[in-house]
C-alpha cells in the first residue's frame, strides 16, 4: 500500500507547533499577548498616559504645554477649543496642561509604591516566608495580617494627615544641609510620604500569593539539587525561585497598579495628597464636583474623570489578558 503523504495543512501544523517549542516562553506570551486587541488597546493608553506624565516637564520647557502655575484671568472657564481642548478652569489654567501635570503625580506615586511595596517588600518578604517557613513564616504573616485587618484608606489618610508636617520639615533640614533647594516646594515630601504609606499596605496580597507559590515549589526537585550542591539561600530564592513565578508576580503587579493609582486619586480628593500648587487628578475631580459646577461646566469633571476611569479599567484589562495568557488552563 502506498505511504499516505501528509497534506500541506498538516505539515504546516506540525511545523508551527515544533516553531512553539522552539521559541522561548517570554516570545510565547508576547505573541498571545499581541493578539489580544483589547489588552493592546489598554497597553497603548497606559503608554501613552505614562510617557505624558514622565516627559511633562520637557514638554513644558519646549513650550508644547503651559506651566501647571500659568494663569490668564482673561480667559477663565473657557469651553473645550482647538487653543485649549480639555477647556479652562476658574483661574484661567489650561487643563489639558494641568491633565498632563497631573498624570506625573501619579507616575510618580505608582512607581515608587511599585517598586518599594510591589517589588521589594512583597516579593523579599514572600520568598522568605515560603521558603524558609517556621518562626519566620509565622512573623511575616501575623504582621501582614494586622495590616490587612486595618481600614488601609482610613489609615492612609490618618498618616498623611498626622506626618506631612514633620515630613515637610526632614525635607526642609536636607534643603538646608545640603544645599540643594526647592524640595519641599516640588511636592516631594508629598510624593514620600504617600508612597511609604501605599508601600505599607500593599505588599500583604503580593506577599501572600508569592509565599502559596513557593510553598509548592520549594520541595520539587530542582530545589532539592541546589540544596544539595551547597546552593546559598540567596541564591535558591532569586535565581530558582523567583523566576518561576514570574507570571503570577507579573498578574499581581498589574493588578495592583490599578488599586495604587486608585488610592493615590482618593487621597488628594479628601486633601491630604499632593498639595497645591501641584495638580493632580485627585484635587481636579474634588474642584469640580460641585453641583453648579457640573451644571455650568461640566467639561472640568469630565475630563480629569475620564482619564482616571479610563487608566483604571486599562489596569484592569491587562491583568485579565495577563491572567488569561499565563493561566490558559484556568480559563
Amino acid at each position: 500500500m502506498a505511504q499516505e503523504v501528509a497534506s500541506p495543512p498538516a505539515i504546516l501544523e506540525i511545523d508551527e507547533r515544533m516553531a512553539q517549542r522552539a521559541e522561548s516562553p517570554l516570545a510565547i506570551n508576547l505573541r498571545r499577548l499581541m493578539k489580544k486587541k483589547i489588552a493592546m488597546i489598554a497597553i497603548v493608553f497606559i503608554t501613552v498616559f505614562y510617557v505624558a506624565g514622565v516627559t511633562a516637564p520637557l514638554l513644558a520647557k519646549a513650550g508644547v504645554i503651559q506651566s501647571y502655575t500659568k494663569q490668564d484671568l482673561n480667559s477663565t472657564l473657557e469651553s473645550p477649543s482647538l487653543q485649549h481642548p480639555f477647556g479652562t478652569d476658574r483661574l484661567g489654567r489650561d487643563q489639558l496642561a494641568r491633565v498632563i501635570w497631573s498624570a506625573q503625580t501619579t507616575t510618580i506615586i505608582t512607581i515608587a509604591s511599585l517598586v518599594t511595596g510591589g517589588l521589594i517588600l512583597s516579593v523579599t518578604l514572600g520568598l522568605l516566608a515560603g521558603y524558609v517557613g517556621g518562626w519566620v513564616d509565622t512573623l511575616i504573616i501575623r504582621v501582614g495580617d494586622i495590616f490587612a485587618s486595618l481600614p488601609s484608606l482610613l489609615m492612609l489618610i490618618l498618616i498623611n494627615a498626622t506626618l506631612k508636617n514633620q515630613v515637610r520639615s526632614v525635607f526642609g533640614d536636607i534643603e538646608d544641609f545640603t544645599g540643594v533647594s526647592g524640595l519641599v516646594r516640588s511636592g516631594a515630601p508629598d510624593y514620600f510620604l504617600i508612597a511609604v504609606a501605599l508601600a505599607a499596605f500593599g505588599w500583604v496580597g503580593g506577599a501572600r500569593i508569592i509565599r502559596s507559590q513557593i510553598l509548592a515549589l520549594r520541595e520539587t526537585e530542582f530545589i532539592v539539587a541546589a540544596q544539595a550542591t551547597g546552593a546559598a539561600t540567596p541564591r535558591i530564592l532569586f535565581r530558582h525561585l523567583l523566576p518561576n513565578i514570574s507570571n503570577y508576580l507579573i498578574v499581581s503587579l498589574s493588578m495592583g497598579l490599578a488599586g495604587i493609582a486608585g488610592s493615590e486619586i482618593v487621597l488628594t480628593w479628601f486633601g491630604v495628597g499632593i498639595q497645591p500648587p501641584h495638580p493632580s487628578f485627585g484635587a481636579m475631580i474634588y474642584e469640580a464636583s460641585s453641583v453648579r459646577t457640573i451644571n455650568a461646566h461640566l467639561y472640568l469633571l469630565a475630563f480629569p474623570a475620564g482619564i482616571v476611569t479610563a487608566l483604571v479599567f486599562s489596569f484592569n484589562l491587562l491583568g485579565d489578558a495577563l491572567t488569561d495568557i499565563f493561566t490558559p488552563k484556568a480559563r
